[in-house]
């Protein structure tokens, strides 16, 4: 893999000032969330950094890409390329960047429908990218503390907001995002008591958890 200021250089000349701003907003926040989460914070720190690194692409390019790296793509990602820009991006970054961690690939490779299976590495970077420091849509604010203080709820409420979002645009909902909800409803379901939920809250008084019925508490 190539030196992170290197990776920096290179992405400067692959996507708009604009696109860039919110790829560091990405890295920071996933930075944030590794530390709080347990998650190696190179990785999520080099899967923010460069999960757009196809955005910019215009749909026949993508479409090309896709052929050239022989993608498997459904008929709803060919009517909505955008999509494709995730899956592009993930082999771009091991092209261009030469990122060969396949954890660091799948986490950009999901980070727009999302899935089911998903590591914690790749839910940081699907949810930094959705409540990074740029972003200011109604709520924003309100779903950025529930990162911190619940990351399952977070996953959820961002996800859910996506699809609502599709929605009132006329748009087609992916199936593996509707899958990924519910794999995160069916998470929140199972989890045990003493999961923590919160990290260091540097109170003294211990990591937040919460039981399965939502009740929070805390771990002394």
């Amino acid at each position: 893999m190539l030196p992170e200021d290197e990776i920096k250089r290179r992405l400067e000349k692959m996507i708009s000032r604009r696109r860039l701003i919110h790829s560091l907003g990405v890295q920071t926040t996933a930075i944030k969330f590794a530390r709080l989460y347990g998650v190696d914070r190179q990785k999520a720190s080099i899967a923010g950094l460069v999960h757009d690194c196809a955005r910019d692409l215009p749909r026949e390019t993508l479409l090309e890409m896709v052929k050239r790296f022989h993608i498997t793509v459904d008929e709803l990602e060919l009517g909505e390329p955008v999509l494709l820009h995730a899956p592009v991006g993930a082999e771009l970054a091991r092209v261009e960047f030469g990122i060969d961690d396949e954890e660091i690939l799948n986490a950009i490779r999901v980070h727009t429908t999302g899935d089911v299976g998903m590591s914690m590495l790749d839910k940081i970077i699907y949810l930094a990218d959705y409540v990074e420091p740029g972003r200011s849509y109604a709520g924003a604010g309100a779903l950025k503390r529930l990162a911190i203080e619940d990351f399952d709820r977070a996953l959820i409420a961002a996800t859910d907001q996506t699809i609502m979002y599709v929605i009132r645009r006329g748009g087609l909902i992916h199936p593996r995002t509707v899958a990924a909800r519910n794999s995160f409803l069916n998470s929140l379901a199972i989890r045990p008591c003493n999961q923590v939920i919160g990290g260091d809250t540097s109170d003294g008084e211990g990591p937040l958890t919460r039981c399965q019925s939502g009740r929070k508490s805390r771990e002394r």
